[in-house]
């Protein structure tokens, strides 16, 4: 793992959490594609923070990565809760338009690996109409066999891009980065789950308004309830129960400090 030297990392109820701001993380992305090193970027949301806490590979990977962002609105909330000061969320979603922007500005090329062919096909249409410029090195979709992965990181590394986009979902995501990072041969890699769904045009992504009140979980739990209703219930519920235990904690040891 190579670390980048400005990073301020912390421990966010056992997950590591980089508290950079997206200028901060884009910037990072353009000194890898320059100066050779490599960064590879995780997004930390409610569910993977959970399931991080029980899953040793999970975890192994969110450690290792480089950086480690503010994904999901709860774990903005949550830091909040617990008197955190940091930078203001950044959406997978959003963080890769920004890639792409800078990618198409730099003439870094990027390459798409995930969701169905037609759908990642779609995606590279739109990023392409939405950063006039941009470079795409390669696509693949995201349905192959164990038996076939070798063959697809040697087509990633073939294809010289600078820059990964992993449409997969979690964990399979991470622990596909983790794996094979060292042979991808991409100076930047990052899992950005569903967003090739929704860049398609084949999900609907929540209006900026419910984006700005944290409610996005909720307008993707409406889509799809049957996917997310169990999911969402069991995470929440785990997180919820974890802020509270450690505000506990927090507010028992500065009332023993007050005493000392």
């Amino acid at each position: 793992m190579n670390r980048t030297l400005d990073s301020r990392r912390i421990e966010f109820l056992g997950c590591p959490l980089d508290l950079l701001s997206s200028q901060e993380m884009i910037e990072q992305a353009r000194h890898a594609i320059t100066d050779g090193r490599r960064l590879r970027l995780e997004g930390l949301n409610v569910a993977k923070l959970v399931d991080a806490r029980a899953t040793p590979f999970l975890m192994r990977a969110l450690h290792e990565a480089e950086l480690v962002h503010i994904d999901g609105a709860g774990i903005a909330l949550g830091l909040k809760a617990l008197g955190i000061e940091a930078p203001a969320r950044c959406a997978g979603i959003d963080l890769m338009g920004r890639l792409c922007e800078m990618a198409a500005e730099s003439g870094a090329s990027v390459y798409l690996l995930g969701a169905r062919q037609e759908v990642v096909e779609s995606t590279s249409e739109c990023l392409l109409a939405r950063y006039p410029g941009l470079r795409i090195a390669g696509l693949r979709n995201g349905y192959f066999t164990a038996s076939e992965e070798a063959k697809v990181i040697e087509d990633v590394r073939a294809s010289g891009a600078d820059i990964l986009f992993v449409g997969i979902s979690s964990p399979k995501k991470e622990l596909l980065l983790q794996t094979h990072w060292a042979n991808l041969g991409v100076r930047v890699g990052m899992g950005v789950g569903g967003s090739f769904d929704v860049l398609s045009g084949q999900l609907p992504r929540a209006p900026r308004w419910v984006q700005k009140i944290a409610m996005e979980w909720l307008f993707r739990l409406v889509l799809e309830p049957r996917r997310l209703l169990w999911r969402y219930v069991r995470s929440n519920s785990i997180y919820l129960l974890l802020l509270a235990v450690t505000r506990i904690r927090l507010a028992t040891r500065a009332k023993a400090r007050t005493q000392c």
